[in-house]
C-alpha cells in the first residue's frame, strides 16, 4: 500500500543546499518519489512511498526538534504519483516573490481556525468571507460552496488581486488553500494590508475533505501529482462534479494542457471532446483561431 504525504513547516534552515544533499541521500533510501523545495525559511514538500517507507520518514523527521511538530497530511497513494524524486533550494518554499515587502510568516500570519472549529463557523449564523487562496484552474474542479475565487493564475498573482477583496478589510475572512502552506503567506499578507480579523484553516482544504468528506467543498481537490484530482467518498450520493468541459460545458473532471505554444493553459477538457488525441487547444484559444 502506498502514501503520498503533503508537508510543509517554516522554520531556519542556515544551509539549505547542504541540507538539500543530505535529504536527497534520506529520501532517496526509503525509496521515495516526490517534490520537496528547501530554503532559509523552510521546507515545502509532497512525497509518496510505501506505508513503511514513509512512516519512517515521518519519524526520522519527527526526530529533528526543527520539524518535531511538523503536520503531515497523508492520503493514499498509487505507487506512480510521482516519476522521479525532485529536491530543490530556492529563495522561497512557496514562490510569492514580495521582494522589500517580504515577511516571516512565523511572526505575521492570520489565526489557525482548524477543520472542526471551521465547520462550525460555515454551519453558523455569524458574518464571514472564505477566499480561496489557489490558482483559478485549481478552483474550477472544486471549492467551498459561496468562497470567494480571486482570478490568480499563479500565487504571484495575489498582489494584483487584492482590489478584489479589499472591501472585506473590515470582515471577518478565512483563508484557504490546498495543505495550508500558502495560507501562511496570503493570511499574513493581508494582516499587513490592514485587514483587521485574518484567520487560516489549519491543514488545508485536504484535512477538511478528510474530516468531512463531500461536506461544504464542492467537487474534487486539485493536487499536483499522478492522480491530479482527489476526493473522498466519490461513490457516495452527497458527492457532486462541478468540473465542465471548457467546450462543451458537460461535468468532467479531466485536465490537459492547451496545444497553443503561446498559451499551454491548465484546462478541464472532456474526453468526448478530446477525441483521440492527447490534447487541443483551449476555448479561448480556438476562438482567436476560428476569428
Amino acid at each position: 500500500m502506498y502514501k503520498i504525504l503533503l508537508f510543509y513547516k517554516y522554520v531556519t534552515i542556515d544551509d539549505p543546499e547542504a541540507f538539500r544533499d543530505k535529504h536527497k541521500e534520506l529520501c532517496s533510501s526509503l525509496n521515495l518519489k516526490g517534490r520537496i523545495i528547501v530554503a532559509k525559511e523552510g521546507i515545502n514538500g509532497t512525497v509518496e512511498g510505501t506505508e513503511n517507507d514513509t512512516t519512517q520518514y515521518m519519524h526520522i523527521m519527527s526526530a529533528d526538534p526543527r520539524f518535531a511538530n511538523m503536520h503531515f497530511k497523508i492520503s493514499e497513494g498509487t505507487g506512480n504519483a510521482f516519476p522521479k524524486l525532485s529536491i530543490k533550494a530556492r529563495d522561497e518554499i512557496v514562490a510569492l516573490k514580495l521582494g522589500d515587502e517580504d515577511f516571516d510568516p512565523n511572526t505575521t500570519t492570520g489565526k489557525y481556525i482548524s477543520a472542526e472549529e471551521f465547520h462550525k463557523l460555515i454551519n453558523s449564523n455569524e458574518e464571514f468571507y472564505i477566499i480561496d487562496m489557489r490558482n483559478d484552474y485549481e478552483h474550477d474542479v472544486g471549492h467551498f460552496e459561496g468562497s470567494i475565487l480571486p482570478k490568480m493564475r499563479t500565487f504571484r498573482e495575489l498582489p494584483q488581486c487584492l482590489p478584489e477583496i479589499e472591501h472585506l478589510k473590515n470582515k471577518k475572512v478565512v483563508t484557504v488553500c490546498t495543505g495550508g502552506i500558502r495560507c501562511e503567506k496570503a493570511s499574513g499578507y493581508l494582516v499587513l494590508k490592514g485587514f483587521k480579523d485574518v484567520s487560516q484553516l489549519y491543514g488545508g482544504i485536504v484535512t477538511y475533505m478528510e474530516t468531512y468528506p463531500n461536506q461544504d467543498f464542492l467537487g474534487q481537490l486539485y493536487v499536483f501529482d499522478g492522480r491530479v484530482v482527489m476526493g473522498f467518498n466519490t461513490d457516495s450520493q452527497e458527492h457532486t462534479t462541478i468540473g465542465r468541459c471548457e467546450h462543451c460545458r458537460v461535468h468532467t473532471n479531466n485536465y490537459i494542457n492547451c496545444t497553443n505554444d503561446e498559451c499551454h493553459k491548465h484546462y478541464i477538457c472532456c474526453e468526448q471532446c478530446l477525441g483521440e488525441n492527447e490534447s487541443i487547444p483551449c476555448a479561448s484559444c480556438v476562438s482567436v483561431h476560428v476569428n
